[in-house]
């Protein structure tokens, strides 16, 4: 990575108004020279190119983090794939209690090479999110959800709150436009126990895309019944 991409990391996340801890700029560009290398051969991203993964994935993965407070929070990003958002705030935070999953063998065998390499502690699981949620040991035990444009709000509300303990957060990371599908998912939300709390819209350092957070409360304990099976997820949404 050229130094003024790798400047550009330390830039952004001034930005966004957060402060990265030393050793991180040289994480995020060991974290760029893995993926590039392997993630051709896994399909992890579409995205590639020193600055356009510098500013479309580590920088909109750390943005999230100036939604709630993440320190000591036990977090899990569902859908990881190649580690966004959750390795990036994983280094931008170092105190966070990460676990990624992801349905993908593949992609968990590069998410565990990966960490190691980072020398950052976190749980790796494969599995499919409907699956995991019904796990004692998973089920209601993180105070943060992360997802990023995984599915439609209505399906991924039902994949994602399950895993998350009364009290906490869900935040789905998802372009502006959105409204209409935030609305087809208030009923989901409701019957899963979360509460829409406001939608976090900002723009990308050194970009002029806007993406939103949508931030959604666990306010009541999710029904045992949910989430289901996935065909049933998809072909009838709550």
């Amino acid at each position: 990575m050229s130094k003024s991409i790798f400047a550009g990391i330390s830039q952004g996340a001034k930005e966004l108004n957060i402060e990265l801890p030393p050793e991180a700029e040289a994480a995020f560009e060991v974290y760029y020279d893995f993926l590039e290398k392997r993630g051709q051969h896994v399909n992890l991203t579409a995205i590639s190119g020193a600055e356009e993964v510098v500013h479309l994935h580590f920088l909109d993965s750390i943005a999230v983090l100036k939604t709630t407070e993440f320190k000591n929070k036990k977090v899990i990003d569902i859908g990881s794939g190649a580690g966004f958002p959750g390795v990036p705030i994983k280094l931008a935070e170092p105190t966070v209690k990460l676990t990624l999953l992801d349905s993908t063998g593949k992609r968990i065998t590069f998410l565990t090479e990966l960490c190691k390499l980072l020398n950052i502690e976190t749980m790796c699981i494969n599995s499919r999110a409907e699956d995991a949620a019904k796990q004692l040991e998973m089920r209601e035990q993180f105070d943060i959800v992360v997802s990023r444009a995984v599915a439609r709000m209505n399906i991924l509300c039902e994949l994602c709150l399950p895993y998350i303990r009364i009290g906490g957060l869900f935040i789905a990371m998802k372009s502006i436009d959105t409204d209409t599908e935030i609305a087809d998912a208030q009923n989901a939300i409701r019957l899963l126990g979360g509460n829409l709390q406001t939608n976090y819209d900002y723009k990308i350092p050194g970009t002029e895309i806007i993406h939103r957070a949508v931030l959604i409360h666990k306010t009541l304990s999710t029904p045992e019944k949910y989430p289901r099976r996935f065909a049933r997820i998809q072909n009838a949404p709550l």
